[in-house]
């Protein structure tokens, strides 16, 4: 398994209008791709972060030449709520638990 982190700052006036991008546009697009296991929105002291988790390497380097997720991404970016720091972390999930009740 492999846990993607992308961080990004927000213009603080409009984080309501990115939280209802990432529930209306974000969400069902990660859904849509193939290998992914998770996605977590989260807030940060100075922006947002989405943490996904994905089936394999393979999985996560397909999500970049999705074209689904590329007209995500030029839709995000044409919304203009993000502002730096930007930053995506790749790290390999040596193990993982998940509570029954989450299931």
């Amino acid at each position: 398994m492999i846990v993607r982190v992308w961080r990004t700052g927000i213009d603080p006036e409009r984080a309501a209008e990115y939280d209802a991008f990432a529930t209306a546009r974000s969400l069902p697009m990660f859904r849509r791709q193939d290998g992914i296991r998770a996605v977590f929105f989260v807030r940060t002291a100075t922006g947002r972060a989405v943490i996904s988790v994905w089936r394999d390497l393979a999985a996560v380097e397909a999500l970049g030449e999705s074209s689904d997720y590329l007209e995500t991404v030029e839709a995000i970016r044409a919304a203009d709520f993000l502002r730096p720091p930007w930053s995506v972390e790749l790290l390999p999930a040596d193990g993982a638990w998940l509570s029954p009740d989450l299931v």
